[in-house]
């Protein structure tokens, strides 16, 4: 099913749900021998680690969830651009600035801001202290937050005078979600704010978007999901509202003495099981459509996104013999290797000099940007299977 190689990473099993805590998981599919890191790196190839990504789902909660985790020095070795190129990106964090703005915070705290662009982009509207906990920071140039580096977890002291804790598409990165919320009620003192920004997981999925759940999104944490931890924690729902219908939702909510305890809504297993087999089903079907299309083709094709985008094409069984090179805006990822793979990542720039050339593009909900960058800017006569 792949052509990498081998060389597999030790685990960490996942015997119960991550949210109920019930020991009541069964096996859903396994996608052998992935990459366990979803960017781009210096080192051989021969260094790169793989693992099988296999889904359980829980037989009462519905919740899809890995296995088996990667270890998070493994999994997080170093930075790898996500969230930080493109207009998408940039509307999504100015967009989610004014959102938290409406709360007028006086001391944030945020969770895992990789390179603190949107506490950049808040600087515009408003100036407030602003810590910034990251375990691989990168700061861009325009950044004043506070940088401090780790991980959020049972050593994290949040600051005494916080109002407002603030993460953007890190929930779904928490091995532990319930353990992630109840250290905020801990911490935080009734009147608090957590606002956050979590990835349209449902819509994602239901489009057949790749990155929708991988090792780094180890959890389907649908909408119904984030509902039920928060209420779990004794945070209550100020507001929700959404950035796209594919891409994020925005939460503010309040810690108070105690919530009105929900139950999940039922239906989600069936609902959820539907989903993803038709997501297996969907890229079966496309890989063999690729392969057959590009036998035969006289010109040059090439495949976008140094991304798990890729990787996932890819450890599917995409024909990688007859893709040129894998393509890329990020000029960070240029001129590096694909985790996983023996291509060095070229700009879309190199479009230019080719006769009618063929771009695999499946980037989910930036393919649209990217088409329209390329046509525009690169080559109008690039032809694209998506």
């Amino acid at each position: 099913m792949s052509e990498f190689e081998t060389k597999t990473v030790e685990t960490i099993p996942r015997l119960r749900c991550a949210i109920t805590g019930l020991a009541d998981l069964e096996h859903l599919h396994t996608i052998p021998k992935f990459p366990v890191f979803m960017g781009c790196v210096d080192h051989p190839k021969e260094q790169d680690l793989f693992a099988d990504m296999s889904w359980n789902i829980s037989r009462s909660s519905g919740l899809i969830q890995l296995a088996n985790l990667i270890p998070l020095d493994v999994l997080y070795s170093e930075q790898h651009s996500s969230g930080v190129v493109g207009e998408l990106w940039i509307e999504h964090h100015r967009e989610f600035a004014h959102f938290i703005d409406a709360y007028k915070p006086d001391v944030v705290f945020e969770i895992g801001g990789a390179h603190g662009i949107l506490a950049h982009e808040y600087s515009k509207i408003r100036t407030v202290p602003w810590t910034i906990l990251e375990p691989n920071p990168a700061p861009i140039n325009e950044n004043a937050a506070c940088f401090v580096k780790g991980y959020f977890g049972d050593s994290t002291r949040i600051p005494l005078n916080t109002d407002t804790v603030i993460h953007s598409h890190v929930l779904e990165h928490i091995y532990d979600p319930v353990a992630f919320w109840s250290q905020l009620e801990q911490q935080l003192l009734n009147g608090s704010r957590v606002i956050f920004s979590v990835p349209n997981l449902e819509k994602m999925l239901e489009k057949g978007y790749t990155n929708a759940i991988n090792f780094e999104h180890s959890i389907y944490l649908t909408e119904p999901y984030v509902d039920y931890l928060l209420n779990l924690s004794n945070f209550q729902i100020l507001k929700k509202a959404y950035f796209k219908i594919d891409h994020s939702c925005f939460y503010a909510v309040e810690k108070v003495f105690q919530t009105k305890k929900t139950q999940l809504p039922p239906g989600l297993y069936a609902r959820n099981k539907n989903v993803y087999e038709s997501l297996v089903r969907t890229h079966n079907d496309l890989i063999s459509k690729l392969n057959y299309m590009m036998t035969g083709e006289t010109r040059k094709i090439f495949l976008f996104g140094a991304h798990v985008f890729s990787q996932f094409l890819i450890t599917f069984g995409l024909d990688i013999s007859l893709v040129d090179s894998i393509l890329d805006n990020d000029i960070k990822k240029q001129g590096r290797r694909l985790y996983g793979t023996d291509f060095i990542i070229k700009s879309p720039a190199i479009l230019r000099n080719e006769v009618d050339p063929i771009v695999i593009l499946r980037a989910g909900v930036y393919n649209n940007e990217i088409k329209r960058q390329i046509l525009e800017n690169v080559n109008p006569l690039t032809e694209f299977l998506e």
